[in-house]
Formats: structure tokens, C-alpha cells, sequence
């Protein structure tokens, strides 16, 4: 059976992921529900650094310019850590990965897509960063890397707001 997609409409353009959910059930069945009950549809990115990621998911971040954007937690709370040993996926280009506050099981809501290859923040490698990936931009790389390069303020924060107008998943 193949894993759902999510179409991802933004204010730059839509992009397209593949989710993992056979092999990291958890983290992106939590992205499947919280994206199928509206929870990210008019939220903004709240955290960009070319080169590196482009975050998103901050309930906080409704407000573009809360100082909050990048706090906030789901409606459900944190999910318990996944790091299941046949799913070694590296945080590569295109990947969408859980963001966390480094304490165990503290993911949430939040996640990036990494733009770079960021092998220090794979969860099976040694270090403090323990970042599941649990998706993959499929089509639309184009406007992620739109979204990587538009300019931001000293927190990294857009300074035209980026927002994700919608999320849709099919399949699941």
C-alpha cells in the first residue's frame, strides 16, 4: 500500500510530500491528523535559515509576528519519540523532520524541511540532536527553496510572512 502525500499550499506556491507512515507511524500519523483537522491551514513559517531548514507548525504562528511563533505545542501536547531501527532515514534535502526542544519525547506540531543535508540531527547518529524524518518533499522543491531563500529578520523570521494557506492529505 502506498503512503499518503500531503499537498501543501502556500503563499510562494505548493509543494507536494510523501508521508513515511509505514515506517514512522507515530510521528507522521500525528502530522496526518493535525493536517486533516485544519490545525496548520493558515499558519506561518515562523523560523527560515537558507542553508539549513525552513520551520514550521507553531500554533503561535497564526500571528506572523507573535513573539510566541515557535513555542507552542499541539492541541494533543508532545507524542512519544520514534526511532525505530528499519527506519534510519537521514535529515537529506527535501526531508521533513521533527522539530523537538532536545528533552525526550517533546515533538509536537512543529517540523522543518530540511535544505541541506543535515546528518548531525539524524537520530541514529551520535550527538544531542534527535531529529526523526518522517516525510519527503516529492514535487515543488522549487518553492521550499523560495521559501529558504526569502529574507528574514535577526530571529529568522520571514519579513513577508510565508503562510500555509492549506494542507490536504489523500490516502490516508
Amino acid at each position: 500500500m502506498a503512503n499518503p502525500t500531503a499537498l501543501c499550499e502556500t503563499s510562494l506556491g505548493n509543494f507536494t510530500v510523501e508521508l513515511f507512515l509505514d515506517k514512522m507511524p507515530i510521528t507522521a500519523g500525528n502530522f496526518i491528523k493535525l493536517a486533516k483537522s485544519g490545525f496548520y491551514d493558515g499558519l506561518h513559517f515562523h523560523r527560515v535559515i537558507s542553508g539549513f531548514m525552513c520551520q514550521f507548525g507553531c500554533p503561535y504562528s497564526r500571528d506572523p509576528q507573535s513573539p510566541r511563533a515557535g513555542t507552542g505545542d499541539g492541541p494533543d501536547g508532545t507524542i512519544k519519540d520514534e526511532f525505530p531501527d528499519n527506519a534510519k532515514l537521514s535529515n537529506e534535502p527535501g526531508t521533513l523532520s521533527m522539530a523537538n526542544t532536545g528533552r525526550p519525547n517533546s515533538g509536537s506540531c512543529q517540523f522543518f524541511i530540511n535544505t541541506v543535508h543535515n546528518p548531525y540531527l539524524d537520530f541514529f547518529t551520535p550527538g544531542a540532536s534527535r531529529h526523526p524524518v518522517f516525510g519527503k518533499v516529492t514535487s515543488g522543491m522549487d518553492v521550499v527553496q523560495k521559501i529558504e531563500r526569502t529574507p528574514v529578520d535577526g530571529d529568522d523570521r520571514p519579513r513577508t510572512p510565508v503562510k500555509m494557506v492549506k494542507i490536504t492529505v489523500t490516502g490516508a
